[in-house]
């Protein structure tokens, strides 16, 4: 059973969810922060969302600001943002009364997760998919438009079909982001899986994030799947690694 929900982002939009919720016995809840550009309804946030709910992890997946079915300008966030509407989406299920132990995020959603999970004490565990160790990684997507970007202080921006608005803040924002002392303080069990043929984000990526983490931390390679998670079962596969994985960190200690 899926439930649609709203809540305010931290600029000021509100921000469009779907609960996937849990089949009995519950045995906890999570946040999923999705890549880039995508949202809540791309294959890897709506199938490992969906996975974990029939595991009995319900999950909320949301769009980020200017995406899907959310309000504003996708032009007006940052990293930044997205790492604080991440926290935001955590604070909104543990007033719910659905206390959110586990975060998941894919790609950039990745990085925003282990960020974010510095601002809500509720989380124990961390998950990061196809991840990138630095958050300006992203600027692969639009480097073509950097120099006109900065000069002019925005550039029209087409990526899968949507056609957005690339401002010289969000540029500036994610080439000061730094994640690997985030990475290094979480204090949080965290999971680092990524495919070894992954041509969006590189395996490399994975490496340095695992090097600069503290235990618990674990390793698991997505051994045949793309970077979107896309192939029949990767996002399912990769949904029930993390639910035995979190077995651990949603009960009650």
């Amino acid at each position: 059973m899926a439930e649609r929900v709203w809540f305010p982002s931290t600029s000021g939009p509100k921000l469009a969810g779907v609960v996937d919720h849990p089949a009995a016995p519950v045995r906890g809840w999570g946040v999923f922060s999705h890549g880039f550009t995508l949202g809540k309804e791309s294959p890897a946030a709506s199938r490992i969302c969906k996975q974990l709910a029939s595991e009995g992890i319900g999950m909320l997946r949301f769009d980020n600001v200017g995406l899907g079915d959310s309000e504003g300008d996708w032009g007006d966030g940052s990293f930044s943002h997205k790492v604080a509407d991440t926290a935001q989406a955590v604070r909104f299920m543990n007033e719910s009364g659905r206390e959110v132990r586990l975060v998941v995020g894919h790609s950039f959603g990745g990085a925003a997760v282990i960020a974010a999970a510095h601002h809500v004490d509720s989380v124990r565990a961390v998950v990061s998919i196809g991840a990138p160790y630095q958050p300006g990684h992203v600027e692969h997507n639009y480097d073509a438009l950097v120099e006109r970007c900065l000069a002019d202080g925005e550039a029209p921006f087409l990526i899968g079909g949507k056609a957005l608005t690339l401002r010289r803040h969000f540029i500036e924002d994610v080439r000061a982001a730094d994640l690997h002392e985030q990475i290094r303080t979480l204090h949080r069990a965290l999971l680092v899986m990524h495919s070894p043929t992954d041509n969006t984000v590189g395996i490399a990526n994975a490496s340095e994030i695992f090097r600069a983490a503290r235990h618990p931390r674990s390793f698991v390679s997505l051994e045949g799947a793309d970077h979107l998670l896309t192939g029949r079962n990767q996002a399912k596969r990769a949904a029930r690694i993390i639910s035995a994985w979190a077995d651990p960190y949603l009960a009650d200690q």
